[in-house]
């Protein structure tokens, strides 16, 4: 049970969390919003809570969301198993389908609508929303045969983000959700990450900040010791000694890719913790990683 604050302690969260308030009013902060926060339903009311809040404060919340454990849950209804790849899915045309059944009907609408009861005015969005996610086929080279092309079906690789419409939904008091589907120059539909889409997206926005939410309490190091403040030469060293891999490598790229590309500071967190995209923004002490531009 969570021990109750007195009126004194809740006055000193406020005042500490001022300071942030300021510093950050009218920037835009892209969530990558995925894990345990998507399927347990106390995770979920508190990260929709958390959301309203940063707009109601003046801050501009982005959310790019996953849906790998609903994707997972529908391909063994109907009797298909998921295949990984360097920690990409596999996406063949029908696993597309049910792909963007999931993530641009189910999984957006629940976030959409969590996020509106809760007093926020979410709007849901893929990619062939006006055409702002532009896709191409991936061929993903093989880590273990370098030059080696690998065909993983209608997975997208971003060409091109127009922000426009994002920025028309800010100015409009309103929080866009977003599933991480492109659109191909022939009307393709694609399968895109969406660590790789939430990172790409703070880079066109020029984002304040990106915020990941994850099932692990950061980046960890051999020992298993939380690191932070760490810079993108340090991660380039952890991946090379194989620190980091498997299903953390496409989100430490993009959080890379994002800090080298302008985002201020990318934070990869812990999203199991309650209220913690509040935590990491607010709070002196934060709940993850902080991955600093430079």
């Amino acid at each position: 049970m969570i021990e109750k604050l007195s009126p004194e302690d809740k006055a000193g969260v406020l005042a500490e969390a001022l300071p942030y308030i300021k510093r950050f009013h009218g920037k835009t902060i892209v969530v990558k919003y995925g894990g345990n926060a998507m399927t347990d339903e106390h995770l979920k009311q508190c990260f929709a809570r958390d959301v309203v809040l940063l707009k109601l404060v003046g801050m501009n919340p982005v959310v790019v969301h996953g849906g790998g454990p609903q994707i997972e849950h529908l391909l063994a209804r109907v009797g298909k198993k998921g295949e990984f790849v360097q920690g990409m899915r596999v996406t063949d045309a029908e696993t597309m389908e049910l792909v963007e059944m999931v993530l641009g009907g189910q999984v957006n609408k629940e976030i959409v609508n969590l996020i509106n009861q809760h007093g926020g005015k979410a709007v849901g969005l893929t990619g062939k929303d006006g055409n702002f996610i532009r896709a191409k086929k991936l061929m993903m080279e093989n880590k273990d045969a370098p030059g080696d092309l690998l065909d993983i079906g209608q997975v997208g690789d971003i060409v091109s983000i127009d922000p426009s419409l994002i920025a028309l939904l800010d100015s409009g008091a309103f929080i866009p959700v977003i599933a991480p589907i492109g659109v191909g120059s022939e009307g393709e539909t694609y399968n895109i990450n969406a660590d790789v889409v939430a990172g790409k997206i703070a880079e066109v926005l020029k984002a304040e900040k990106l915020v990941m939410l994850t099932n692990t309490p950061g980046v960890l190091d051999k020992k298993g010791d939380l690191l932070t403040g760490i810079t993108p030469r340090q991660i380039d060293d952890m991946v090379a000694d194989g620190t980091l891999s498997g299903g953390m490598l496409p989100k430490i790229g993009s959080a890379l890719d994002a800090a080298r590309g302008g985002v201020k500071n990318v934070h990869i967190i812990d999203g199991r913790v309650e209220h913690a995209l509040l935590l990491e923004i607010l709070t002196d002490e934060g709940v993850g990683t902080l991955i600093k531009s430079k």
